[in-house]
């Protein structure tokens, strides 16, 4: 696995022009790390290059230390040509000692570049690295290297359509595509064979729960109600913080839409390998443009809750995952610029995106928050609710909240695990993500079995008694974000080489974002499944 921190070419002494020039990049790219300068290699259609000179260079001892420790790293260069990305090692270790201090390190001076062309047009490129033409960085010194490359053209007959397979190709190589969709299968059948299981004894329970209370009804009416009917007049009292519980329902429910949005777009093919940075620019607008989703559910249900102070509601959800993601980036844009890494964003980016909330995101959520404030909908309870809550028997430890929301996330968890293995690698390790296909099935199921969980736990919960069922079916649904957290720290140590403050600090930092957009995302399909649910079986009886 590589671990991934990216600086700019001429941050190593290569042969620099007199004037860098920069590639213009689109938001995207910026926000992906990218920030490409032309390099000295000048590959004229069609014309062979044999060990051309770039530069003749006197290298100091500070030059000499900085590549000894960029072959230490392993570091490696990428560059585009005509759009198509090559990467190329920038020396070797050689390890024939035994003792690390006995290494010799070796920089690469020759770089050749291999050529394929169908017609008038780059169908292909490879760059090789001459293993003879080594320069010894090992000892601190001034030495003179001549950097050379050369370039072969030959002719292919592959079509230029057919040019970016190779690089999909990569994260789906055959054989790995079968263990792939083997996998996900193999998840998908024995989550959905549990689920059908819980639902069959759920049903048979209700069914059960029905006919005693029907049964109830007919004979005397003085006798002790028990389970779940017996809290009819509790069941849709509202919860505790309710402006809040409404924030993470609209949150929840916008980066819903914006889950569904990205895979729309990746099913149609927009994000195909390298459109650099496509993926980066379609989640900032996308999000900035969904945000009235969030104003409208937020305060709505708001309403509906009986809430009155909708102005704090709205504000509360404009900042419920924008103000922790904002603070997460300006700590590690500052950690970036101090390792001088590309991840450092420029500041005209900073100002734009600053713009697309104030001018786009703002004033959308507004529009959303005042239309829902308008929406005269009642809150539809079968059941009317008794003025004093009734107390809550005793319940055993796994009864509460923490032990119902580990139950409530592996199963969920259990069925997306082999896909975050591959989304880890591509995301953090720079393998190339192509098969939106199988992510967006184990999407599907990942809302299904969520949904469902929350469920059958709603309903132990208020056969026991206990009516405040609102906020556990949040947390419940959601807590399969904090066992992907959870899952951070295993690829952190088992599976990644990361290391370093900066390396660290940006994985566990984003992730935490990402799971807790994760964890208000899943959190309101379970309660939204848990409403329905709720509903449904207190229709079904006779509530005095």
């Amino acid at each position: 696995m590589f671990s991934s921190e990216t600086y700019r070419y001429f941050d190593l002494p290569f042969c620099t022009p007199e004037h860098v020039t920069e590639k213009k990049e689109d938001l995207g790219e910026v926000l992906n790390g990218d920030r490409l300068v032309v390099a000295p290699y000048k590959l004229d259609f069609h014309v062979n290059q044999d060990s051309k000179v770039v530069c003749k260079k006197q290298l100091t001892k500070e030059d000499v230390a900085k590549f000894r420790n960029a072959v230490i790293k392993d570091y490696y260069f990428q560059m585009y040509y005509d759009d198509l990305p090559i990467w190329g090692f920038i020396g070797k270790v050689d390890k024939e000692g035994k003792d690390p201090s006995e290494y010799k390190y070796f920089l690469y001076k020759h770089i050749h570049f291999d050529i394929l062309y169908n017609d008038d047009r780059v169908v292909e490129i490879n760059v090789h690295t001459d293993p003879n033409a080594l320069v010894d960085v090992t000892e601190d010194g001034d030495i003179e290297v001549e950097f050379l490359y050369s370039a072969t053209w030959k002719e292919t007959t592959t079509p230029f359509e057919k040019r970016m397979d190779k690089y999909s190709q990569s994260s789906s190589l055959p054989h790995h595509l079968e263990i792939h969709w083997f996998s996900i299968i193999n998840s998908c059948i024995t989550v959905l064979l549990l689920t059908g299981f819980l639902a069959t004894i759920l049903m048979r329970v209700l069914k059960n729960d029905f006919v005693k209370y029907a049964h109830d009804e007919e004979s005397a009416d003085d006798q002790e109600e028990t389970g779940w009917k017996y809290i009819h007049g509790d069941v849709f009292r509202f919860p505790k913080n309710k402006s809040l519980f409404s924030a993470c329902l609209g949150s929840g429910t916008q980066l819903f839409a914006l889950t569904v949005f990205i895979f729309i777009l990746a099913l149609v093919g927009v994000f195909y390998p390298y459109n650099r940075g496509a993926l980066f620019t379609a989640l900032v607008v996308i999000y900035a443009l969904t945000s009235g989703i969030a104003g409208y559910t937020a305060t709505s249900f708001y309403r509906q809750l009986e809430g009155t102070n909708w102005v704090r509601n709205l504000l509360l959800t404009g900042c419920l995952f924008c103000g922790p993601l904002f603070l997460t980036f300006c700590f590690l844009n500052t950690v970036a610029i101090v390792y001088s890494a590309t991840a450092a964003l420029p500041f005209g980016t900073i100002i734009v995106i600053v713009l697309i909330w104030t001018l786009v995101t703002a004033p959308l959520l507004v529009l959303g928050g005042i239309a829902g404030k308008n929406s005269k909908t009642e809150f539809q309870a079968p059941c009317r609710t008794t003025k004093y809550p009734r107390e809550i028997p005793p319940l055993p430890w796994y009864r509460e909240t923490i032990p119902q929301m580990a139950m409530a996330g592996f199963l969920p968890f259990s069925a997306i695990y082999i896909e975050l293995y591959y989304i880890f690698a591509s995301v953090w390790g720079h393998r190339i993500y192509t098969i939106y296909s199988i992510l967006f099935v184990v999407f599907i199921i990942l809302l299904i079995v969520t949904a469902f969980i929350t469920v059958a736990l709603t309903y132990f919960q208020l056969a026991a008694e206990d009516h405040e069922w609102w906020w556990r079916s949040f947390l419940c649904g959601g807590s399969t974000g904090l066992f992907v957290y959870g899952y951070c720290l295993y690829y952190y140590h088992a599976r990644s080489d990361m290391s370093g403050f900066m390396q660290t600090s940006f994985f566990f930092g984003y992730m935490a974002c990402i799971c807790y957009g994760f964890f208000l995302m899943l959190g309101m399909v379970g309660f939204r499944a848990a409403l329905l649910f709720v509903r449904h079986i207190y229709r079904s009886i006779k509530c005095e």
